[in-house]
């Protein structure tokens, strides 16, 4: 196996199958450090930089697809010398997962699917999202993390471990202007998934925060309905973030689907 993509940073814990986690926008991979370890313990836990974000913003220019991104990913499990791999990812992460099922199929075991949803956006969200192009040239990604935080967090999160709360935007505010451009560019190029739900034939665990405000729980439905064989988790008091809202919840359900891959 070879490529001429870059090799990702990432993190890589742990023995059994491989478990790629893909964060999502605009985060960078201690999104998933209450994953790191305690899966660690289940698999082979493998947690990259995307690029354009945290130690994989030095890597040269983000891609603007998610094509690219899913490519990225590949390169990372040829540098690891891993044919096939559990391929997770929340939000954008989604996205990617969905990229890479489409280009490098027969390397996925199963996939995570966690906060997100299938579909392209909207005209209106398009648009939304060349207004933060706009917006974070101009003043930074603080723009970003500014537009993003009242729905990153759920209700319950905020009004109880608003440490959380302050730590997500801390993550959001240090990633990197160009990563962050580049990845809402690539958000806004992305195909439709949906016709890609019907194709899927591995194990499927797909997960949502009862709170979560930007992919709410009516797309994990959605998703559900249309994947043949995919179970379909909601984790109570959780937002956007389940994973790092409600780790213990979301680690449970992970191991459990595990078993079955």
């Amino acid at each position: 196996m070879t490529s001429n993509a870059p090799v990702l940073a990432h993190d890589d814990a742990g023995r059994g199958a491989p478990l790629v986690l893909l964060h999502g926008f605009p985060h960078d991979r201690a999104l998933w450090a209450p994953q790191r370890s305690a899966l660690s313990r289940r698999a082979r836990v493998i947690v990259p930089d995307l690029r354009g974000f945290g130690a994989s913003a030095a890597l040269g220019t983000p891609p603007v697809t998610m094509d690219g991104h899913a490519d990225d990913v590949a390169a990372l499990l040829d540098a690891l010398d891993i044919e096939r791999a559990v391929i997770g990812g929340l939000s954008m992460g989604g996205y990617i997962a969905f990229a890479f099922w489409r280009r490098h199929r027969r390397r996925v075991l199963g996939l995570l699917l966690a906060d997100t949803r299938a579909g392209a956006d909207s005209d209106e969200g398009k648009q939304k999202r060349r207004d933060l192009i706009a917006a974070t040239r101009a003043a930074g990604a603080r723009a970003a993390a500014d537009a993003m935080m009242p729905g990153m967090i759920g209700k319950t999160t905020r009004a109880k471990r608003p440490e959380l709360d302050q730590a997500m935007r801390a993550m959001c505010e240090r990633a990197p202007v160009p990563g962050v451009i580049a990845a809402l560019e690539a958000m806004i190029a992305r195909p439709d998934s949906a016709p890609t739900l019907a194709t899927i034939d591995v194990p499927v665990q797909i997960i949502v925060g009862e709170e979560d405000a930007l992919t709410p729980v009516k797309e994990s439905e959605a998703m559900r309905a249309a994947i043949r064989g995919s179970r379909l988790e909601v984790i109570p008091r959780a937002g956007h973030v389940s994973n790092f809202e409600r780790p213990s919840a979301f680690n449970h359900i992970v191991s459990e689907y595990l078993n079955v891959v």
